[in-house]
């Protein structure tokens, strides 16, 4: 494409006509795919479109090269604004920062800016991002900012708050945030009342309390997976929720429709996946060996008579493999099963049960393979840790384990399992790279920063006052 077909371009662009001008561009950016001039004239006509996230890749990729990164990141920021993507543009200042492309006074400005237009979240993403980055912001600013976020109520009960610690540490910075450590149901309505939303964690108890309240706050329900196999969803008043956040197995979600078919018309319903802190877990190269890791608790779910009769299998080919199992013992019957498996099966040189482990990380330093025979799992966190550690995952092919993990590592029958093990290939930084690219917490806390700013967030003001300068002036 040449220069005048490039002009042609703006010409479409400018008389309105986005959806012939997109297509152009494309055959465009093939053909040169270091203009970031391009990237930057890409951005504003999808967002013209309103094809905000498409948006914001090309504006990103505009700003490794762009002659004027400040309108450039102006059309950025109205992007993120305009998708919700708060979260997103914090990073994205962050970037502008170690990149030395935003002075003191430009990034107190955008903090100022925002914080005027109402949208007091991104402000204080963008406020933080210069925190984390040696930028000294007023404190004032900090506490008004924060005295205009909503108060957010945190409840967990007795299944407790493993899967909510990074989640509230997040909150913590940017919401004022309290942690239920009451017994009663007064207690509950008390708290309730002092936020502006209210988070259950787990689908229990709590949150059924908390459903029988209307118009008090709102509400958000996480559901992780145990909770749809009970009668929990049917005890809980939906149409009182005004979020439902699931973690992504589809068989969850059919178990849970299966008691409330009408759930997507009593709530919005939403799904995002546990993440990972990456920058907590070590990564290392490793090889092929002969070290198996098995992490969870003695109990039925975890198929420990599968993983008894896969490995059995496995030293009938080779003797030298060895099995570590690290849980605690949560079923008598099944401890008592598993002990007799294995004098029956002559595994005790073979098997090595640990307990519990207080520091996975180094309890797997020796180990090769991370083994999951679970009959059903929410995502199987434990795994992915494990793979987000270099090791390679063997996972049963549970029901909704191929959309958590893909098909590659999955296994139906012990001969399967044997060869998982026994195939040459051994790559763990593609292991590291599949947790980074799918499952990272930054990608959760995203969609959860979206999610609160949906609860609260006003009314986006009209594409006519984008800025879009840098172009298409």
């Amino acid at each position: 494409m040449s220069n005048t077909e490039y002009q042609h371009v703006l010409n479409l662009a400018s008389q309105d006509r986005h959806d012939e001008a997109i297509v152009f561009m494309r055959r465009y950016l093939t053909q040169h795919p270091d203009d970031a001039e391009a990237w930057n004239d890409a951005g504003v006509i999808l967002y013209r479109l309103g094809r905000y996230r498409e948006a914001a890749v090309c504006l990103e990729r505009s700003l490794d090269g762009v002659k004027d990164p400040f309108h450039a990141f102006l059309n950025l920021l109205e992007t993120c604004l305009a998708a919700g993507e708060f979260v997103t543009l914090g990073l994205l200042t962050e970037t502008m920062i170690q990149k030395k492309s935003m002075s003191i006074d430009f990034h107190q400005e955008v903090c100022r800016d925002l914080k005027k237009r109402g949208y007091s979240a991104a402000a204080m993403e963008v406020l933080l991002a210069g925190r984390r980055n040696g930028i000294e912001d007023s404190l004032r600013m900090y506490e008004e900012l924060l005295s205009e976020q909503p108060k957010i109520a945190l409840f967990c009960g007795g299944d407790g708050a493993t899967f909510l610690q990074e989640i509230q540490h997040w909150l913590a910075d940017r919401y004022p945030v309290q942690m239920f450590e009451g017994n009663t149901v007064e207690q509950v309505h008390r708290l309730m009342e002092w936020s502006d939303i209210s988070w259950f964690e787990w689908a229990t108890e709590l949150a059924e309390i908390g459903s029988r309240i209307s118009g008090v706050c709102r509400k958000i329900v996480r559901l992780h997976r145990y909770e749809a196999y009970l009668d929990w969803p049917c005890r809980i008043r939906w149409e009182n929720i005004d979020a439902l956040v699931t973690v992504g197995n589809p068989c969850v979600h059919e178990a849970l429709l299966a008691q409330v078919p009408d759930l997507p018309h009593r709530t919005k319903w939403v799904t995002i996946p546990n993440g990972l802190n990456l920058a907590k877990i070590p990564f290392r190269e490793r090889q092929s060996g002969k070290n198996l890791a098995f992490v969870g608790n003695m109990r039925m779910v975890k198929n420990p008579m599968l993983l008894l009769q896969c490995f059995t299998k496995l030293i009938q080919i080779n003797p030298d493999y060895h099995l570590f199992w690290a849980g605690k013992v949560q079923d008598t019957v099944v401890e008592q099963y598993v002990r007799h498996m294995v004098d029956s099966l002559e595994l005790k040189e073979n098997v090595h049960y640990q307990g519990w482990q207080t520091d996975i990380s180094s309890w797997l330093s020796d180990k090769h393979y991370i083994v999951c025979t679970s009959v059903i799992e929410s995502q199987g966190m434990g795994v992915l840790e494990a793979m987000a550690m270099g090791l390679k995952p063997v996972v049963h092919n549970f029901p909704g384990a191929e959309r958590t993990f893909g098909q590659e590592w999955l296994f139906d029958t012990p001969e399967q399992f044997c060869a998982q093990i026994l195939v040459p290939q051994y790559e763990s930084i593609r292991y590291r790279q599949f947790v980074e690219q799918r499952y990272s917490l930054q990608q959760q806390l995203g969609h959860i920063g979206k999610v609160l700013a949906d609860l609260k967030t006003p009314v986006y003001r009209s594409v006519d006052s984008f800025r879009a300068e840098a172009v298409l002036s």
